[in-house]
């Protein structure tokens, strides 16, 4: 179970880098077709997601994957949305859209910190 956890994380994730890179081929291979202009943009998203999916699903020990994986994807889509807005693409919500994921990183942070403290501190009572 694990290695096919494995191999279906790091399959999902090596689609998602393909994305990012060069969304074209991918829609080539997998429908045939052709992408252009926001079908690109969207492409990409979708290509954070899986490789934020793929941090996710990947095996651990501590059981932490719902975070990293929520983590990541949020990050990448703050970079992202910038390098879109910066450039010059964008609508109207690209920048709240890149301030609620950056309010989003810092809770998870955030709360993930205050989690280990009070973990911390039940450890030394």
């Amino acid at each position: 179970m694990k290695t096919l956890l494995m191999i279906a994380a790091l399959a999902e994730a090596a689609t998602g880098v393909i994305l990012l890179a060069y969304p074209p081929i991918v829609i080539r291979l997998l429908f045939g077709g052709e992408i252009a202009g926001a079908g690109v943009i969207m492409s990409r998203i979708a290509g954070i997601c899986l490789f934020a999916l793929g941090v996710a699903c990947w095996p651990k020990a501590n059981g932490h994957q719902a975070f990293y994986g929520m983590l990541t994807y949020s990050m990448l889509a703050i970079l992202y949305l910038i390098v879109l807005g910066v450039g010059g693409s964008g609508g109207v919500l690209l920048w709240p859209g890149a301030a609620a994921h950056a309010g989003l990183s810092g809770l998870l942070v955030w709360l993930r910190r205050k989690k280990q403290g009070m973990a911390k501190a039940g450890r030394t009572a």
